[in-house]
């Protein structure tokens, strides 16, 4: 039973339930049950309370310091070996190496903790939503209190604008409706009343029932706090927000498994090399440990922790520039990784704005053009535009939708309509406007005299009017049923026919349509007041509207991009099934057949799969709904993204393995409980960051493809020189120096990297996917061999020229950084040939990191400090014309490996 059942005096607030909710009692009956009265407590009545139930107010949960966080950057088991070969370096009195491999470690601490550290601000959002001032009866009397002294018992005063403060039991109310689209998603402001319902009524459904964070669109209420701080709905989801832990992302995930993975090869090696150095080849201790550190340093990849960062900080920056903002910084890649989404619909698919999209006229129907409160788009007649100003019954309708309105729109400094009043009203208003009416000269012609405001009793609204010639009439809108009758005929002049009106309404509610109908009638010369006695079956019914909240144009599209790309979109709203399963067809969703919130209660895991396989909808879904249908999909093996704009979507936005909250008109919570944020509130970004976020993890694989073989290279000269009991053609110094002028140019320009062609036409990883997979693997492995034998060519020819073992290790060095220079332009494109001219212009960064590795290159190999420092000595010219002769054949034998896998159909590794 949700938290919301009475609870029993004198402790309110315990989590005990009785057997109905407070929604299904009367509400004399909770009045009785928390022992107050229609004049509410008395002070002293309360103060007791508060000191019993503490205040309205939700405590946040203790957050790890910073430096507990910075700290957490470290526990990497890559870390472990970078830390590890620093100190090994350092050991060996290599201080210029150790520092590289130790910035390298604290620079990715830095990023990390800057990008992933911010301490996780759900639940202070979430406390955000609770008033901060109510107005109260204590002894009849009106006070205005701090919200956070409210108490189970007060009988508190709602004003339209008002946020509600607790979690009321209503007890009266006048015209009053509540907008919770933040709670339910209800996309319209819901009517409300006193009178209790069903005990197992949704929550979107309890209309006598106020929760605590919602704010009162129109009207008046009076209501009984129920339920205060932590007991309240949002305090129930901040609950839920607080208990849920932050998934690993696939990324991460697959990070640490290759750390284990590649650690634990490289004791191994290194530990089979200790002994067969000096138990088989019977090198001296000291001599086969250096070799053992040379080979150790040789394998670790200390460049990739560095530059996986980069490349997430360089997708960052691209996703902002896509209006698209990163929370964490390794849920760039995530979405790339996505297999469903499971989105929102107020908010997010549309704009949750009220908008007019069909006129019915008695002689015509037509379509309404344009979204949300902006007065953009037309009308539109068998997909034939139709011209308004000729158009007379629509005019007539028009002009009773702006002046039969109390509503008023607005433009912002930042260009965007907003909305004062009713959206209803707001989306009459808009209406009026498409059809070129302008609300001052038309209400200089006809101003208005009189009203009757919207009334829960009677389901209209009227306003009178004169024309300045004596012409007096009244203007009606309200429920279709109410006004139809008390109309006698329609705009045409002919008699009512009901049925045929009917059936048009029908025909608009199923598709998700709220309809309203419009009317007029003429009344005596010289009225200057309207009463309910004017309100008589004397109308001329103008036409019906159908209004709802469609779906952003820009979002069909998007959604239709993430299903062409394998990721599958469901579309989970608190809305009615009817509104869902229409927005959900019009998006180009399997719409048949919706799963509601109820059947969910029902279902067991087996039965709830069966049925997603039949639908892509979700209505009247809770936060706890919302939850299940998450770890449902995830325990499935899908990696699940969720985006929403609510308080509702905050447990599962954090559930999910990425999170994507609405900025704009999105809640504080959702954005603090999600991994992205996007500014625009536009679903359609969603797609373009799909697509950068497999742009990014093709590039981090790049880097991998890049890096690993050269650490290959590097690790097989060494263990082959020790197993054939040769001196070693490489030292650990110029082994990091390899590492390190690689790792800050052309290791870097792989992040820069554009995406590859229909990198949005293949379907997302499976989540299980190893970081190498046997592809990648074999590619490495092949490199490794290739770079392996290039080197030791390069090191037999020197020496077998009568050269010294340092012109043998320059040259050795020199052949490692060429070929990379030459495979950089090879591993640019998985299996596309690079024989072509995108891949010298297409990423300018890889060029121009060419030029600077050669220049250093230069250095190395004659600047007489690094000669001393690194142990190099010159070459000839005979030396460069080898390596660059055997680093081009190096890259003509791995084009012709792509060609292989092209004529194979493999695009992707």
């Amino acid at each position: 039973m949700p938290h919301d059942a009475p609870r029993q005096i004198p402790d309110p607030a315990s989590d005990t339930p009785a057997p109905t909710g407070w929604h299904a009692i009367e509400a004399s009956q909770a009045l009785q049950t928390l022992d107050s009265s229609a004049t509410g407590l008395t002070p002293a009545e309360a103060a007791a309370r508060l000191a019993t139930h503490g205040p309205n107010r939700l405590t946040a949960a203790a957050r790890p310091g910073w430096l507990r966080r910075f700290a957490g950057q470290f526990n990497n088991v890559l870390i472990y070996v970078l830390l590890a070969a620093g100190f090994t370096t350092l050991w060996l009195e290599d201080v210029i190496d150790a520092a590289v491999i130790f910035g390298v470690v604290l620079i990715n601490a830095v990023i990390g903790f800057i990008q992933e550290g911010k301490a996780e601000r759900a639940l202070e959002a979430v406390h955000a939503m609770l008033a901060s001032r109510a107005m109260v009866l204590r002894d009849g009397e009106r006070h205005e209190v701090d919200a956070g002294d409210l108490v189970p018992g007060d009988v508190v005063l709602i004003e339209s604008g008002t946020r509600v403060p607790a979690d009321l039991r209503l007890l009266a109310t006048k015209n009053l409706r509540i907008d919770e689209a933040a709670l339910t998603g209800e996309s319209l402001p819901v009517d409300k009343d006193s009178a209790p319902v069903a005990p197992l009524a949704p929550l979107a459904e309890r209309t006598g029932m106020a929760y605590a964070g919602t704010v009162a669109a129109v009207g008046q209420g009076t209501g009984l706090v129920v339920a205060t701080a932590a007991h309240t709905e949002i305090g129930r989801i901040g609950r839920m927000v607080s208990e849920l832990q932050t998934l690993a992302t696939p990324l991460t995930r697959r990070l640490d498994q290759f750390a284990r993975q590649i650690t634990f090869f490289i004791l191994l090696v290194s530990v089979a090399t200790f002994l067969w150095g000096s138990r088989v080849g019977g090198l001296p201790a000291l001599d086969i440990f250096l070799a053992v550190v040379g080979l150790a340093v040789a394998a670790i990849p200390e460049g990739l922790p560095a530059i996986v960062t980069i490349t997430l900080a360089i997708g960052t920056a691209a996703m902002a520039g896509q209006r698209a903002i990163v929370r964490r910084l390794p849920a760039v890649e995530t979405l790339g990784s996505v297999g469903v989404i499971c989105t929102d619909k107020t908010g997010t698919l549309t704009k949750n704005e009220m908008t007019a999209v069909g006129v019915m006229l008695p002689g015509d129907s037509l379509t309404v053009s344009g979204a949300g409160y902006a007065p953009e788009g037309g009308f539109h007649a068998d997909g034939r535009p139709v011209a308004t100003d000729r158009h007379t019954e629509l005019l007539g309708l028009a002009r009773c939708a702006l002046l039969c309105n109390d509503a008023q729109l607005h433009r912002d400094a930042a260009g965007r309509w907003t909305l004062a009043g009713d959206p209803t009203e707001g989306a009459l208003l808009t209406l009026a406007l498409k059809a070129g009416l302008d609300l001052a000269e038309e209400t200089a012609r006809t101003p208005r005299t009189d009203s009757l405001p919207f009334e829960s009793e009677n389901r209209y609204m009227a306003t009178l009017h004169h024309d300045h010639r004596g012409r007096v009439f009244a203007l009606l809108k309200g429920g279709p049923e109410r006004v139809l009758g008390l109309c006698v005929r329609d705009a045409a002049g002919l008699p009512l026919d009901a049925a045929a009106w009917q059936a048009r309404m029908d025909g608009a509610a199923s598709q998700g349509q709220r309809v309203l109908a419009l009317a007029e009638c003429e009344l005596p010369a010289g009225t200057s007041e309207l009463t309910l006695e004017h309100i008589t079956p004397r109308f001329t019914l103008l036409g019906l509207v159908g209004l709802m909240d469609p779906p952003r144009p820009e979002a069909v599209a998007a959604v239709a991009e993430c299903q062409r790309a394998g990721v599958r979109v469901l579309m989970i709203t608190g809305d009615h099934a009817t509104t869902a399963a229409a927005i959900g067809a019009s998006l180009g969703l399997r719409d048949g057949n919706p799963i509601t919130g109820a059947e969910i209660d029902t279902l067991d895991d087996g039965a709830l799969g069966a049925r997603l396989t039949q639908t892509d909808v979700i209505a009247r879904a809770s936060p706890e709904h919302k939850l299940r249908l998450v770890a449902h999909l995830q325990a499935g093996g899908q990696l699940v993204a969720m985006t929403g704009d609510g308080v509702n979507d905050a447990p599962a936005l954090k559930a999910a393995d990425i999170g994507v909250a609405m900025g704009q008109r999105g809640t504080d919570a959702a954005r603090e409980a999600a991994d992205l944020v996007l500014t625009d509130d536009n679903f359609a970004t969603i797609a373009h960051a799909v697509r950068e976020g497999r742009r990014v993890f093709d590039n981090i694989k790049k880097s991998l493809l890049f890096i690993l073989p050269t650490n290959g290279g590097e690790a097989g000269l060494i263990l082959i020189a020790v197993f054939a009991g040769l001196a070693l053609p490489v030292t650990a110094g110029q082994i990091l120096w390899v590492n390190m002028v690689t790792s800050i140019t052309l290791d870097m320009a792989l992040a820069f990297e554009p995406a590859e062609d229909g990198v949005m036409r293949r379907p997302p990883r499976p989540a299980g996917e190893p970081l190498i997979t046997r592809l990648l693997f074999l590619r490495i492995a092949y490199i490794t061999v290739l770079m392996v034998a290039a080197t030791f060519v390069v090191y037999g020819w020197e020496l077998s020229r009568g050269h010294s073992i340092e012109v043998a290790r320059t040259a050795v060095v020199n052949m490692l950084v060429m070929s990379e220079i030459f495979y950089l332009f090879n591993v640019r494109h998985f299996t596309a040939s690079a024989f072509r001219w995108e891949t010298l212009a297409g990423n300018r960064i890889a060029v121009w990191a060419c030029v600077i590795t050669l220049g250093l290159q230069a250095l190395f190999t004659y600047a007489p400090p690094m000669q001393a420092l690194f142990g190099t000595a010159p070459l000839d010219a005979w030396s460069w014309l080898l390596i660059t002769a055997l680093a081009s054949a190096k890259f003509v034998v791995v084009e012709i490996e792509k060609a292989v896998l092209r004529r194979m159909g493999i695009r992707r590794m």
